[in-house]
């Protein structure tokens, strides 16, 4: 089966929606350009808050902290609510987050504008999948690929631009755009998204089924994985590039669009891959990770090493949400807000203790400590996928 049933096709639109899906990748484009803003600002952040990196670094932690709980909380809590209007909300949250950040004076305010983004973005998450099966019954893979594409989006302009924004007028400058880019956000989204009311069951009963799934443990346990060594490595790049190799910041600012941009083909080709053979997909983008993170560790004072292993992982980790995504769809396709609630909580579970992780490492051992972790983590989870998705764990699709 080359695409993902649809439970329900007469719960609210029944054709393929573009204007709509685009709306929703325009959305999780400006949540995970917010996530990922402090990687790129984080040596002014931590100079202008008086922090260390590591400390500073957690304000990713902060948000996926919250976001892991928001997911669950958001379908438990939704019942009949048109999801379109809860999508709105999100966005509302974003500016709200964003324009917080700009004025904090401190760390825990700082933390606490990160909060209420990772309120946002978990519940987003955590409806993705449901609503493009929706918005698109008869493309489903595509359509997830599509929203998922403004993840790879966020990851080729947040990063470099943000830098560049922050070179030119200060951090602050960074999250007053990113609370604009979330009214901009809103208001397409007010004129794209049809109604969407409920469309199946929601309660804590869904969420245990679905956690009952081999399938989708396997995923969530993969993802948690992959997803954590990601962010012990790449939340930290900065420094790394800074006092590894030695980058001037305008050759980092084009080393992360580098990076951005293998994100957004990675995600092109795993959404393809995906779309028949998720497993591969995530599995195969996993080991590429891992590969380029090894390159870092033990040939990143090369300068051209350093930018051609960033590229690398770019490309690969543009992948690991759409494959994940769609693996997840497949597993539980009879109750995707519930699975797309635990994925949601995973991913940010793995952000917050990848973060943790990375930055103990990094103000203990350096910025290369952060990698070597991230170089176990990801070739684990590489292995586990590639090795066990092949047994009977089988449910609709091809997994």
């Amino acid at each position: 089966m080359s695409d993902i049933d649809i439970p329900n096709p007469k719960a609210g639109p029944t054709a393929t929606d573009w204007r709509a899906i685009l709306s929703l990748s325009f959305g999780v484009f400006g949540l995970v350009t917010a996530e990922l803003l402090p990687v790129s600002v984080l040596t002014p952040m931590a100079a202008d808050l008086k922090a260390s990196h590591g400390a500073v670094g957690q304000a990713v932690t902060a948000t996926a902290v919250v976001a892991a709980f928001a997911g669950p909380l958001v379908v438990l809590g939704s019942g009949r609510i048109d999801r379109r209007l809860l999508v709105w909300v999100f966005m509302v949250l974003l500016a709200l987050s964003s324009l917080m950040a700009a004025l904090a004076t401190s760390l825990p305010i700082l933390l606490l504008a990160r909060g209420l983004l990772g309120f946002a973005l978990g519940g987003y998450w955590a409806m993705m999948t449901a609503l493009a099966l929706r918005l698109a019954p008869h493309d489903a893979s595509r359509a997830v690929s599509i929203i998922v594409m403004g993840v790879s989006a966020a990851t080729v302009f947040a990063a470099p631009v943000a830098a560049m924004l922050a070179a030119w007028g200060g951090w602050r400058s960074t999250f007053l755009v990113l609370a604009g880019l979330g009214l901009v956000a809103l208001a397409v989204q007010v004129v794209a998204l049809p109604r969407l009311p409920s469309s199946g069951p929601t309660g804590l009963r869904s969420l245990l089924a679905a956690l009952q799934r081999p399938a989708v443990l396997l995923g969530l346990g993969v993802s948690i994985t992959v997803v954590s060594g990601h962010f012990a490595g790449f939340t930290f790049i900065r420094p790394f590039l800074e006092q590894i190799p030695k980058l001037s910041i305008s050759a980092i600012s084009m080393t992360l669009l580098v990076f951005g941009g293998g994100g957004f083909l990675g995600n092109i080709a795993a959404g393809a891959l995906a779309a028949r053979h998720p497993a591969w997909a995530l599995g195969g983008c996993a080991l590429l990770i891992g590969l380029a993170a090894l390159m870092l560790v033990f040939a990143g004072r090369l300068p051209t090493v350093a930018i051609l292993a960033t590229a690398i992982w770019g490309l690969a980790f543009g992948g690991v949400p759409v494959s994940a995504a769609i693996w997840n769809a497949r597993a539980a396709p009879d109750l995707t807000e519930s699975a797309g609630a635990l994925m949601s909580s995973a991913f940010q579970i793995a952000i917050a203790g990848g973060a943790v992780i990375g930055g103990a490492l990094v103000d203990q051992a350096g910025p290369s400590g952060g990698l070597a972790y991230a170089a176990t983590a990801v070739l684990a989870g590489s292995l586990v996928m590639l090795g066990l998705s092949r047994s009977k764990l089988r449910t609709q699709g091809d997994l």
